[in-house]
């Protein structure tokens, strides 16, 4: 398999093709699960268009807690087949699919009281251990261990004398979920799917009472077009039931979107080596290391407005903080605050009032011909989601044709940038010396790119000047932008900024200062004028002016309103790439 560059030459040409060739199956929804349909169904032989209306990852896939995890909030609801599932998919990811975009995360669960608690919290630790380890998939995932309270507070010192009498230490797994998502798409490409950003669906073709296809509009030229496919698989999230209504039909289930607030700060602002899982009235809070900083989440709140960008609160930045500052010696002010993102959990709504009991399961429901809908889940189990979809689109093909279609096979098929990931780690200090970068800088690489560090490094080797960490955000290099642009698909700031890379919430500007070197570099791939130029710059600042302003908002409903004051989409540029434009 040859990578495929999500380049503005392939997507007009996966325009064409979706416009020109009926498909097997046409998937809605670029986030995790969007992808991994794509990805399934492509690997299986089928022909198959994917279409975002936005960027790959920007709703929910790229605002979670960027855990792989089994869940152990769902085993103390005795929900052990969603678990064990989710073990094995965070081991196969760890292990085989994707080990350079997912790692392991150790976490500190503190004991408050004596001897029953130990023993209740150790046990449901210990079966999770061994839960993972029957997966066939966890045999790297280091075993849980008891500690003392000194024990604990000697990993992480920040803790309160008075908020442990001793601890639990066990391990999950971590992701760079837009990363690990855009991987996805483009891996998908790789297998010969024709993907495409920004391409909204506007309506469903129907022929009878059977879907038989997608009228979409391209964004970025604002032409519309049909896509005819035998089966149309609906993965687009919380928009589950907008998309499914272009059908005319109300659908099995219903998808309700709960909020869940997350806050970035410095490193240096908690002392420890360990994440933290802390029992709240309502949930979880996990304190999770990321790189130089920390990711303290999440809320899990009803939310009824604008699901294109749900707004953080001044209340929910609030929240979060006195749950954590509860055990931490040195407490957290809004001033260390450099990064917040909200995103929407799709969850299948039930009678439950309370979000955080709704069910975590997945479900597929084909009541319209030609039309597979996929909803609910957990990001962790998103393979298992995509052959769900699948599987029930070609039962659906199957009632109109006699093609024997093979089964999944994406359990053995690794993510673009997996194979030879763990002889270039070992390489690593080789490739420093030859590429002039520090060690330091090609560990950063091999973790966002795997084996596909080549294709940065060669950009550099062509204009050096890319090997320069970019001004204000120096996490990052120069080229890693302009890779961005030319081969992960990135169209626009928002794209390399908060989603390529994470500067919008990385950096306590929230990616300002950076904006303009990043459009500069942007507009030398994508052939940007100075007027586009400046539009996408003009955007991208009032988008984070909105955002700020909406956190210190008091509730929902004025937070959305305040994040509403910036454009969603950047005005099209009036350069044309060709092809149905």
């Amino acid at each position: 398999m040859r990578p495929v560059a999500l380049s503005p030459d392939n997507r007009q040409a996966a325009l064409d093709a979706m416009a020109s060739t009926p498909l097997d199956i046409l998937v809605i929804g670029g986030g995790v699960v969007g992808g991994g349909a794509a990805l399934d169904a492509a690997t299986r032989g089928l022909t198959v268009g994917l279409v975002e209306a936005r960027d790959f990852a920007s709703g929910t896939s790229s605002r979670s807690s960027k855990l792989m995890h089994g869940g152990l909030r769902y085993l103390e609801m005795l929900d052990f087949r969603l678990v064990a599932e989710a073990l094995k998919e965070r081991g196969l990811s760890l292990q085989k699919l994707a080990p350079h975009l997912v790692r392991e995360v150790g976490f500190i669960y503190p004991l408050t009281h004596r001897v029953w608690e130990r023993f209740y919290a150790g046990s449901g630790v210990a079966l999770y251990d061994a839960m993972s380890k029957a997966s066939g998939y966890g045999q790297d995932v280091p075993l849980h261990r008891h500690l003392t309270r000194r024990g604990a507070r000697k990993i992480m010192p920040a803790l309160k004398k008075d908020a442990l009498i001793g601890a639990l230490h066990y391990y999950d797994g971590q992701v760079d979920d837009a990363r690990h998502t855009m991987f996805l798409s483009r891996t998908a490409a790789a297998y010969g799917a024709h993907v495409a950003s920004r391409t909204r669906v506007v309506d469903l073709l129907r022929d009878g009472d059977r879907v038989v296809g997608a009228r979409v509009k391209d964004l970025e030229s604002g032409v519309e077009f049909d896509i005819r496919a035998k089966q149309v698989v609906n993965a687009s999230g919380v928009w589950t039931d907008e998309t499914q209504s272009f059908a005319g039909e109300r659908g099995q289930f219903h998808v309700r979107a709960s909020k869940g607030v997350h806050l970035v700060v410095p490193r240096d602002r908690i002392r420890g080596t360990s994440g933290l899982i802390l029992r709240t009235e309502k949930s979880v809070l996990f304190v999770i290391p990321w790189g130089r900083h920390w990711i303290i989440g999440t809320t899990d709140t009803d939310w009824s407005l604008s699901k294109d960008h749900p707004a953080a609160s001044r209340s929910d930045i609030d929240y979060l903080l006195d749950h954590v500052n509860a055990v931490l010696v040195e407490p957290l002010t809004h001033a260390d605050v450099e990064g917040v993102y909200a995103g929407l959990r799709p969850l299948l709504a039930g009678e439950d009032e309370a979000t955080s009991k709704l069910s975590r399961e997945h479900a597929v429901g084909t009541s319209v011909k030609g039309l597979v809908v996929i909803a609910g889940g957990k990001y962790t189990t998103y393979r298992i989601m995509a052959k769900d979809a699948v599987d029930a689109a070609v039962h659906g093909m199957s009632a109109v044709s006699d093609r024997v279609v093979p089964p999944s096979v994406t359990e053995n098929v690794p993510l673009l940038g997996a194979d030879g990931y763990d002889a270039l780690w070992n390489q690593r200090h080789l490739i420093a010396r030859t590429s002039g970068l520090g060690v330091g800088r090609v560990e950063h690489l091999l973790h966002r790119y795997g084996s596909l560090i080549s294709e940065v490094l060669d950009l550099v080797e062509e204009r050096p000047d890319l090997a320069a960490p970019l001004t204000g955000a120096d996490d990052y290099l120069r080229a890693e932008i302009v890779y961005a642009a030319s081969h992960e698909g990135a169209r626009h700031l928002d794209d390399a900024i908060a989603r390529r890379t994470r500067i919008s919430i990385e950096t306590f500007d929230r990616g300002v200062d950076v904006a303009a070197e990043v459009a500069d570099l942007m507009g030398g791939v994508l052939g940007w004028t100075s007027e586009q130029r400046d539009n996408e710059v003009d955007h991208y600042l009032k988008r984070v002016e909105a955002e700020l302003e909406s956190q210190t908002m008091p509730d929902d409903e004025t937070a959305d309103a305040a994040r509403m004051g910036a454009e969603d989409v950047v005005p099209v540029s009036t350069r044309t790439e060709g092809g149905l434009a």
